[in-house]
């Protein structure tokens, strides 16, 4: 047989579309040929399947014509995926192994030189994308675990190097299929809300964002606490459930990053205000994922906002809205999930001390109006909750009595989001029609609200919001409906608003 065919997949973000590897023996001159799209990884293939055949104790063929291709054509390949499916492609089509052998089996990895198997990016979409197809799927060990969380209905065959994949493909000596006996436990600690001394406000907000699923920005002097209580949003909140956990960790397996330690936790994502708007929402001339996506179901936290470029800044906008991010080039198009809560924290002037009676700011008006300026309206409606925090008193901070914990309010937060999954979705996803059938607004509240409205002078977007989080407030209290006792409280909750337009 001079021709096989080797099932294997390509990496397109979070798609692993199917490739086949045509191998094929002929006579001529003797020569290796690779077609099929294959960008500088794939075409140096050659040289690491040819040693590590040779140094495996297989014939390469050296006195044939090979010709390999990486069917479809227009797909572009990446990586060193296809090391394994191209030696075992020349092994079937040299004779050294049976083609049937070969039947109803994917596999991928990169081969060392001595025939050792090497991990490779993206092995869990792979794994998803093969389990739907029905087929095993033969892995390098060290991705066997990351296979294993594709669950039940798929058989992973992990391997440390090309010959033990061949022995198992004789049938010489069988590899045991790979299974967790249990879901990896997240070793990361959660950081405890009881840690945080006084801000009750800050603390309200932060329990009301975790409900709902707002947005939040803290703004106040430095060293009162916001990063502090940012890092504490993670603990609050509802665990992931296996589906959301799949998601969050394909994003992270594209990456390449760790899935062990972060096995079920919401991520909690804080770039520094020195990334690109490339690194914020993914990009690139092959393009990744940005911090937006690695944040998908969990925290993304920005830090010192004012001091990140506006163009950053307002590339958030889109994804804000709709959840994900659509990444176009001339040649790629990728589409990343991005259902994030965005929590941010900032000082009110350059100097940081604009209302701080401990200490007087020696910023000018002009500086302080520019400072602010950085942030856009539009983003600032985007952030349903906008709170101060305070410096706090001496007698605070020396005090021994500890806040409510994280286990406490993670029990209000479940039972608010518990009401909500009535509705069909978060308070904050929810659409305008079904935000106005919850909110069930009387005639005297619709007039009261207008009133509101035109003397703040707040846009149809932040009375959305505001109707988004006066629902949640209620849905914490177990009212039926929000009062205007809730509607108050989230109209203060635009202090941002107020303060950028002098208010």
């Amino acid at each position: 047989m001079t021709l096989a065919i080797v099932a294997t997949r390509a990496g397109l973000g979070l798609e692993a579309p199917p490739v086949q590897v045509e191998v094929h023996l002929a006579n001529g001159l003797p020569g290796l040929t690779l077609v099929g799209l294959p960008e500088a990884a794939v075409k140096e293939s050659r040289e690491r399947v040819r040693s590590a055949l040779v140094n495996a104790g297989f014939d390469f063929p050296n006195t044939r014509r090979i010709t390999l291709n990486l069917a479809p054509a227009d797909l572009p390949k990446e990586g060193g995926r296809f090391d394994l499916p191209i030696a075992l492609g020349i092994l079937a089509a040299s004779g050294q192994l049976p083609v049937e052998a070969l039947e109803g089996m994917e596999c991928a990895g990169e081969l060392a030189l001595d025939g050792k198997l090497r991990a490779v990016p993206g092995v869990l979409p792979l794994a998803l994308a093969t389990k739907a197809a029905g087929r095993q799927l033969i892995i390098p060990r060290a991705c066997a675990d990351e296979a294993a969380l594709a669950g039940r209905g798929l058989t992973v065959l992990p391997a440390d190097s090309l010959w033990e994949v061949v022995a198992h493909l004789l049938d010489q000596q069988r590899i045991t299929p790979h299974q967790l006996p249990a879901p990896p436990a997240a070793t990361e600690p959660m950081a405890d809300l009881a840690d945080v001394r006084g801000q009750q406000q800050a603390r309200r907000a932060l329990e009301v964002a975790a409900a709902g699923g707002h947005n939040l920005i803290f703004a106040g002097p430095p060293g009162t606490g916001k990063t502090m209580l940012a890092s504490r949003l993670p603990g609050i909140l509802p665990p992931l459930s296996d589906d959301d956990a799949l998601a969050v960790a394909a994003v992270r397996s594209v990456c390449g990053l760790p899935l062990e330690k972060h096995w079920g936790q919401r991520p909690f994502r804080q770039p520094h205000h020195s990334a690109s708007a490339a690194a914020l929402v993914g990009g690139g001339s092959k393009p990744k994922p940005g911090e937006i996506s690695l944040a998908h179901h969990g925290v993304l936290f920005l830090d010192e906002l004012p001091e990140f470029s506006r163009h950053v800044l307002e590339v958030l906008r889109q994804p804000l809205e709709t959840g994900e991010i659509h990444l176009a080039r001339a040649s790629h198009e990728r589409r990343y999930p991005a259902n994030f809560q965005l929590v941010a924290a900032m000082n009110p002037c350059p100097c940081g001390h604009l209302g701080d009676p401990r200490i007087r700011c020696q910023c000018t008006a002009s500086q302080i109006q520019r400072y602010q300026a950085r942030l856009s309206g539009p983003l600032l409606d985007r952030i349903d909750l906008q709170v101060e925090v305070p410096a706090l008193p001496p007698e605070q901070l020396t005090a021994q009595t500890q806040g409510e914990s994280s286990a406490a309010v993670r029990a209000r937060v479940l039972a608010a989001r518990e009401r909500q999954s009535q509705r069909g979705a978060l308070n904050s996803q929810l659409s305008g029609k079904a935000l106005e059938a919850a909110c069930a607004l009387e005639a005297d509240e619709r007039a009261w609200l207008a009133d509101v409205l035109e003397k703040l002078k707040l846009s149809a977007r932040a009375y959305h919001r505001v109707l988004r989080v006066a629902l949640t407030l209620a849905d914490l209290e177990g009212a039926p409906k929000p009062t205007q006792p809730h509607f108050i409280e989230a109209i203060g909750y635009r202090q941002l608003d107020r303060l950028l337009k002098g208010q």
